[in-house]
């Protein structure tokens, strides 16, 4: 294979609101944390463990808006995106990385208004997000969870 591939796809749940930062030119970037877990059961101790790992989502324009707008703190959200590793430095001059996951597409799996964070009466219907080319297929996958 000549070419190479950098994609990313992760389900897990913001573990913080859509945070925005807007530009003078127009566009925005919104980022959020991600949060998935890993469950096993120790062998020795028949103890179930959990692990958490935490990943940094960021979301341009339109994307951004969208995910601030149906997205809280605990939804459950499928991403897709790449790999983006940025060098800064700091307060010091010390050299620091940040590895953040660029997403490209998305779906919620469930959302303020399904979540139950928001009170509906039967006036009023939940809305649907309509993003286009930003929904992944709900077929039967070969996914373990």
């Amino acid at each position: 294979m000549s070419g190479t591939l950098n994609k990313v796809m992760l389900i897990g749940h913001l573990g913080d609101e859509v945070k925005m930062h807007y530009f003078e030119g127009g566009g925005c970037v919104g980022r959020f944390p991600l949060a998935t877990n890993e469950t096993f059961t120790n062998k020795q101790t028949n103890e179930r463990i959990t692990n958490t790992e935490w990943h940094n989502i960021v979301l341009r324009n339109k994307a951004a808006e969208i995910c601030e707008k149906y997205l809280s703190k605990g939804d459950k959200v499928y991403i897709e995106g790449r790999l983006k590793t940025r060098k800064w430095q700091d307060d010091s001059g010390k050299d620091r990385y940040s590895t953040e996951i660029q997403a490209t597409d998305f779906t919620f799996l469930t959302t303020k208004k399904e979540s139950g964070a928001l009170p509906t009466t039967p006036e009023q219907k939940p809305e649907t997000p309509k993003v286009d080319n930003t929904e992944v297929s709900s077929g039967n996958d070969d996914l373990p969870f």
